[in-house]
């Protein structure tokens, strides 16, 4: 386990989680929320937990409560990054199942990663960013810290991100 928080479990993804990625990945407006298409099968859930999943940085969002991932939540170094950002510094992401919005999970979530990326990997800046169209993702990153760098971007290798432009947020460790 990565860490805790009061309702959820941050953990590695495993096999017997492709069913229940299956049914919150399938549905329509959770992915294309976070740039990516509705899975099509269990398969391909499990090719997800395999090849992009698998990565040592990207962890299921368990729900203490039931012992299911209802979501999941990562962060990019540099050379991975959907933006421009320093040696030092991490960019965030993370998404959530359509039945555990506006429950401040995602909040819960993000704080908990927050903590972890500043007092465990030591980065100096923690960058995130949302669709345009998404704004309940903005109110959490800004709940969690995050200010808004009044920078857009369009990701063109994310599921519709050529059409819908993302907004950019930055959060400074502070001593």
């Amino acid at each position: 386990m990565i860490y805790e928080t009061r309702r959820l479990k941050v953990r590695p993804w495993t096999e017997a989680d492709a069913g229940a990625l299956f049914k919150y990945a399938s549905d329509p407006d959770v992915g294309v929320r976070a740039g990516w298409p509705p899975h099509g099968s269990i398969e391909e859930s499990l090719r997800v937990i395999h090849e992009i999943f698998s990565n040592g940085h990207t962890w299921a969002l368990e729900l203490k409560e039931t012992g299911e991932a209802i979501g999941c939540i990562c962060y990019y170094d540099w050379k991975e990054s959907n933006i421009g950002i320093g040696e030092e510094d991490a960019e965030l992401g993370y998404w959530l199942a359509k039945p555990y919005w506006n429950q401040g999970l995602g909040t819960e979530a993000v704080r908990g990663m927050v903590d972890w990326c500043f007092n465990k990997k030591g980065f100096q800046t923690l960058w995130a960013d949302f669709f345009v169209d998404n704004p309940a993702s903005g109110r959490v990153m800004e709940k969690c810290g995050f200010r808004d760098t009044g920078e857009t971007n369009y990701l063109s290798h994310l599921y519709r991100g050529d059409e819908r432009p993302v907004k950019i947020m930055r959060l400074d460790y502070a001593l």
